[in-house]
């Protein structure tokens, strides 16, 4: 049974950083496309980072240069480092263990949510006020 634990969500002023993490049992991430997603209130899912298996990284156009996604293989850690945060950035954020061994470049990140492609976190809060 996959089970994932994430943590390091919170509240932060804008600029700020936050870093959260996604640690796994029951599951190996090095095996597989993983990501994360993160949802708004009234908007749906979307994609916001994910890591290949061959550690090839996408973003979303909104987080790129900000955000940095990285897995521990030895801690079976999923991370998503957050800097210079904006009020946008206020979501729930879920890490995703996917079921495909590859992302198949950016395809995992804007289909992801739509489907039954990974098992999904609990989820942490962040927020940013202005």
């Amino acid at each position: 049974q996959v089970q994932l634990v994430e943590s390091g969500g919170g509240s932060v002023q804008a600029g700020g950083s936050l870093r959260l993490s996604c640690t796994a049992s029951g599951y190996t991430y090095s095996r597989y496309c993983n990501g994360w997603f993160r949802q708004a209130p009234g908007k749906e899912r979307e994609g916001v980072a994910t890591i290949d298996t061959d550690g090839s990284t996408t973003y979303a156009d909104s987080v790129k240069g900000r955000f940095t996604i990285s897995q521990d293989n030895v801690e079976n850690t999923l991370y998503l480092q957050m800097n210079s945060l904006k009020p946008e950035d206020t979501a729930m954020y879920y890490c995703v263990a996917g079921k495909t061994p590859s992302c198949g470049g950016s395809w995992y990140l804007r289909w992801g949510a739509q489907g039954d492609f990974g098992y999904w976190g609990q989820g942490t809060q962040v927020t940013v006020s202005s």
